[in-house]
């Protein structure tokens, strides 16, 4: 063989190496497993770093809202009016201690977690929500936030930077889940980059998801459970039941996924339902069902696959993270737990998923703070376990 030939033999030999290991571990577990038929679902573990610490002495409120752009920037949303703090919490602020002040309600980190942009709160031309929850970020970059506190019936809009760009709805206004005008304490929004249109969960006052056109604002159209049309009188859940026509509410996410179905929380039935755009229901399941009071339902994010085939659910009440199949809406594994450790949860609140697959959450009451979670691949249901996922691969 001559020099040449073995030259070319040898990089041909290095690229197929490369190729292979270009593949991830993931995927070579998902060939093993596959030969075996046993059925796989996405494990990850925590990143005990991310976020880096945050500047100027600031420290979070209750995290209630969080969402990925196309650089994978994290967005979060907390409440840092000082009713969500401690007296000592902020005692920069109260003039008592070195430490700390509440950081501004909207943060942007870049991937490896440093904060890059950080504004919000009370401006000129908007009102801001008594309490805000809940964010997404608009194809064009724009963010979109809700509020849940007692005169939250609109929501605003902001470019990246923060500068206002539209209030959508009036501020004030009662409890009407079949009003065209307005909103009652919207918890979540999602855009559909393709149609482009807005679903509201809509939400701790009314008991709806509401569509809304992205460029304009204007009101489309709005449903309740099952495609009904939505009723406000008070329904409490009880598992031993059935289950009831109108949501139980909070209605706490509508999630529109890439094969044009929008998955909805509610809540406080434990349940995610299943439409069409047009609000034609299509079908629903219920998780940890006995979970009474708060419920199980609180948000979901998709699996970064070109099928989105798996949904990755909030659930704060029981404090961890379940792994759905999303055809089927079967739970596969979990992960989590209550506690303050990285990869324990305290009101596991609302999650989001990078390019990469990662995964991040936020948490309300007491958790105040945002977590990543990296992507290890596809494994084997054997390899899953319930715990925290620890990064030496321990799972506790």
């Amino acid at each position: 063989m001559t020099k040449t030939l073995r030259t070319c033999a040898i990089l041909g030999t290095a690229t197929m190496l490369l190729a292979s290991f270009l593949l991830g571990q993931g995927y070579l577990n998902q060939a093993v497993s596959a030969a075996s038929n046993e059925r796989l679902a996405p494990k990850m573990e925590v990143d005990p770093f991310w976020p880096q610490p945050l500047p100027n002495n600031w420290i979070l409120g209750a995290t209630i809202g969080i969402a990925v752009d196309s650089r994978d920037h994290v967005y979060i949303v907390h409440r840092n009016q000082d009713s969500n703090f401690a007296t000592q919490e902020i005692g920069l602020d109260n003039g008592v201690s070195e430490c700390c002040t509440a950081a501004p309600p909207i943060i942007e980190f870049d991937p490896e977690g440093n904060v890059v942009n950080a504004w919000g709160g009370p401006g000129q031309g908007y009102t801001w929500p008594d309490s805000n929850h809940g964010l997404e970020i608009a194809p064009n970059g724009n963010i979109w936030i809700g509020g849940n506190g007692g005169a939250d019936s609109h929501m605003l809009v902001f470019s990246a930077d923060g500068d206002f760009v539209r209030e959508i709805g009036l501020p004030g206004e009662p409890v009407d889940s079949n009003s065209t005008t307005h909103f009652n304490k919207v918890a979540e929004i999602a855009i559909d980059p393709v149609a482009n249109e807005a679903y509201i969960a809509d939400g701790y006052g009314n008991k709806r998801v509401a569509v809304l056109d992205v460029a304009t604002g204007a009101f489309k159209r709005y449903w309740g459970a099952y495609g009904n049309r939505p009723d406000d009188a008070g329904i409490i859940y009880d598992p031993d039941q059935p289950l009831p026509q109108q949501f139980v509410g909070p209605v706490h996410c509508a999630e529109p996924s890439k094969d044009g179905l929008i998955y909805v929380c509610d809540r406080g039935a434990d349940r995610i339902q299943v439409f069409r755009p047009d609000g034609t229901f299509v079908k629903e399941a219920q998780v940890a069902r006995n979970t009474r009071g708060a419920g199980s339902a609180w948000d979901i994010a998709f699996s970064q696959d070109a099928d989105q085939e798996f949904i990755f659910l909030a659930d704060g009440s029981n404090f961890k993270v379940h792994i759905l199949d999303r055809d089927s809406l079967e739970k596969l594994a979990e992960f989590g737990g209550g506690g303050r450790q990285p990869g324990l949860f305290y009101g596991t609140h609302s999650i989001a998923s990078d390019s990469k697959g990662n995964i991040y959450t936020t948490e309300t009451y007491e958790g105040k703070r945002v977590q990543k979670f990296v992507f290890q691949g596809l494994r084997a249901l054997s390899d899953h376990s319930t715990g925290a996922p620890w990064p030496d691969g321990a799972i506790n």
